[in-house]
């Protein structure tokens, strides 16, 4: 295994993250839509414009990590929770859950206890949500070199504020895809989606989310959205498990397709902005924003100025 400070790719990670806040911005505006309407539109790709598009906790968390992977070339967990505790304190109305709330203030006080303060949400089981998943895509294209490094990293990033191993395996799986959805190499070849999910079932560890990740992997080609998110789950329970599967499912239908891919995530609902987030940055990890357009780009809020 090569060592981490060769594997980084800043370039890759930044796209990564570019295409979370997108996507994340994106799903979040389905949320202001009557039900039918936002099928409506989703079904003729109509483009909601009523209000600018603005990112949630997928993206300011996203924006943490990175920070700390910009900093230190790896993750320390420590300055993680450091800086999860920052960006809330900088703007906690972002839609962070009720986890998040009760954990990121603790984190401010005395970081240090980030292991001990993790395991004691739900009940001492820690957190089995999908909050270490919405957030591990740039991590997985800052590893794009080496997806083992990328896996044992979205471990240490996951552990932080998620200590459930279904909340840590949705981490590992979504740094995983983005890790071979940027790929060693520059290529213009776009991986088979069945020996996509495959691969990164093969990287994620045994659990409900791996099992998730095969049964996609086993779906026929002609499955409509809406089938997949019934047997998948689109994030309705709000936990990894129930999130992670059809969000890498369509990003693997995808992977060539940054604009494709949202329309398709949307179109299963369900937590639609953390479906949207993972999918857009694990397929801007290879795409970065090629292909968007300019009014997409207008539209969506800007990301602080150390990104852009």
């Amino acid at each position: 295994m090569s060592d981490v400070h060769d594997t980084g790719d800043r370039s890759a990670a930044f796209a990564s993250l570019r295409g979370l806040a997108l996507g994340d911005s994106f799903g979040e505006r389905w949320f202001f839509h009557r039900r039918q309407k936002a099928i409506e539109m989703v079904q003729h790709r109509t483009t909601p414009e009523d209000k600018p598009w603005q990112w949630t906790d997928d993206t300011a968390m996203a924006l943490a990590l990175v920070r700390v992977l910009t900093e230190q070339g790896t993750i320390d967990q420590q300055d993680l929770a450091e800086s999860f505790a920052d960006i809330y304190a900088e703007d906690p109305y972002r839609n962070f859950g009720s986890g998040m709330h009760q954990l990121l203030p603790k984190l401010r006080e005395d970081p240090g206890n980030w292991a001990t303060y993790a395991r004691t949400l739900f009940g001492g089981e820690g957190s089995l949500g999908n909050g270490a998943a919405m957030r591990a895509a740039p991590l997985g294209a800052w590893f794009r070199h080496d997806p083992e490094q990328a896996v044992a990293q979205a471990v240490l990033s996951a552990e932080v504020t998620h200590a459930h191993p279904e909340g840590i395996a949705g981490g590992v799986a979504v740094a995983a895809a983005a890790a071979l959805a940027a790929g060693p190499s520059d290529t213009d070849e776009v991986p088979d989606p069945h020996a996509f999910l495959a691969a990164t079932a093969d990287l994620t560890p045994a659990g409900v989310i791996r099992d998730g990740l095969l049964r996609a992997a086993d779906l026929a080609p002609e499955t409509s959205v809406p089938e997949a998110a019934a047997i998948l789950g689109s994030g309705k329970r709000i936990r990894a498990s129930d999130t992670v599967p059809f969000a890498v499912w369509t990003a693997a239908h995808h992977l060539d397709d940054l604009t494709d891919a949202l329309w398709t995530t949307a179109a299963g609902f369900g937590d639609v902005d953390t479906t949207c987030a993972i999918t857009g940055g694990i397929v801007a990890a290879r795409t970065g924003l090629r292909g968007v357009s300019a009014r997409w780009l207008e539209l969506a809020e800007e990301l602080p100025e150390w990104v852009e």
